[in-house]
């Protein structure tokens, strides 16, 4: 099979909204409801959609990208040949995403992509759950159960919406097809428009006697728990797709599915920098100028000694490799970045300022910019210490 990346036409450290902004493009291209039924264009819609459908979930994405297509066999996508993805999934996929405006207005009409078809069974709504996540999980991956409330199939009906001893009987007026056809006649000749059907609603049939405990919807009310299992390196927006676990469809329809938005809580010591850390160490004078060694923090590890050279400037950074967040698209981990800032104290006692004052008397003074490796600047230091050059 393709690389998905080839086939969506996207770089590999390509954003969420490139991806969606490309996969809409082509899925707009290649919809069977514009293409007639051409079966290469209903091959490179069922592509687009399956290399969309693994891109835009992390832990999907990151399992392609380390393993290739055998990475995300079984699990919604590369499963060889569109094996487990067919070309129904890809067209629930789109509709998902971006059928909130419908297929008609997409393409001013309606084709062979649920035409005709009764709607009896409708699939549940998606669900969308927030996921709050500590630095320490992040680092470490974690595995979390959810509580969900959501709507279930009703028990006594098992989901049909029917009365015990009865079953929803075929419309007669649309012959359970859902929808009806309306001619009109103007100057430009006959007008044929198709409109839900006004006698079953656009279900394709009837219920002549409702179930007492759902009122004839099929699903009522309920909690379950749910696991989640979150990779290690992920990040603030960041999702996970739990396939047909969320509401269940009206009338025995099949389960919407819920989208988890991760959301990691900040760490006070530490600013962000993708799988890179970077953190502010404040020292005395008499440090920066004796050396010393200090404890550095670390996320989900025991604090690690750095040794703190004699004449050290305020502003350099120490490059602590791989004991940063692990990579979310790749093995290994990022990097801490220690910047080093020279403090200065703001109340002395009268012994601090004699001691000062004895030493500004004997103290060398400062080098003009230029004439010294700090003369270059906090940010071109900073800017070598993340590239590794210099």
């Amino acid at each position: 099979m393709r690389d998905y990346y080839e086939i969506l036409g996207v770089a590999k450290d390509a954003d969420g909204d490139a991806i969606k902004r490309s996969y809409r493009k082509l899925a707009l291209q290649f919809h069977p409801d514009k293409n007639g039924g051409n079966k290469d264009a209903d091959d490179s819609f069922r592509e687009a959609t399956e290399a969309y459908e693994v891109l835009r979930d992390p832990q999907k994405r990151a399992a392609f990208d380390r393993y290739g297509h055998a990475g995300v066999r079984g699990s919604g996508g590369g499963a060889g040949a569109y094996g487990g993805f067919n070309f129904s999934d890809a067209l629930d996929i789109f509709m998902r995403d971006f059928g909130g405006f419908g297929v008609d207005d997409l393409f001013g009409g309606r084709g062979g992509a649920g035409g005709g078809r009764g709607r009896a069974a409708r699939k549940g709504a998606d669900m969308r759950v927030r996921l709050p996540l500590t630095f320490e999980e992040v680092a470490t991956g974690v595995r979390k159960t959810l509580r969900i409330e959501r709507l279930d199939a009703c028990g006594t009906c098992t989901g049909t919406g029917a009365a015990e001893g009865s079953t929803p009987v075929r419309c007669a007026t649309c012959g359970g097809a859902g929808e009806v056809q309306r001619v009109q006649r103007s100057f430009l000749g006959q007008l044929v428009s198709v409109m839900p059907c006004p006698e079953c609603g656009g279900d394709g049939q009837r219920i002549e006697k409702l179930c007492t405990e759902c009122g004839g919807r099929g699903v009522r009310p309920g909690t379950t728990n749910i696991d989640v299992s979150v990779p290690a390196g992920v990040s603030s927006g960041d999702y996970l797709t739990l396939r047909g676990q969320g509401n269940a469809g009206m009338r025995g329809g099949p389960r919407g599915d819920i989208l988890v938005v991760l959301e990691v809580e900040e760490d006070a010591r530490f600013t962000r920098d993708g799988a890179d850390l970077i953190y502010d160490l404040a020292i005395t004078f008499s440090q920066a100028a004796l050396g010393t060694e200090i404890d550095v923090p670390l996320v989900g590890a025991p604090n690690m000694r750095v040794k703190i050279a004699a004449g050290t400037q305020s502003g350099r950074v120490l490059r602590l490799r791989a004991k940063g967040l692990p990579h979310l698209q790749g093995p290994g981990r990022g990097d801490l970045l220690v910047r080093v800032i020279v403090w200065t104290p703001t109340d002395l006692t009268s012994e601090q300022q004699q001691l000062f004052k004895k030493m500004s008397q004997i103290e060398t003074a400062p080098p003009a910019p230029g004439e010294h490796e700090s003369g270059r600047g906090f940010w071109s230091k900073f800017k070598e210490a993340i590239t590794g050059t210099g």
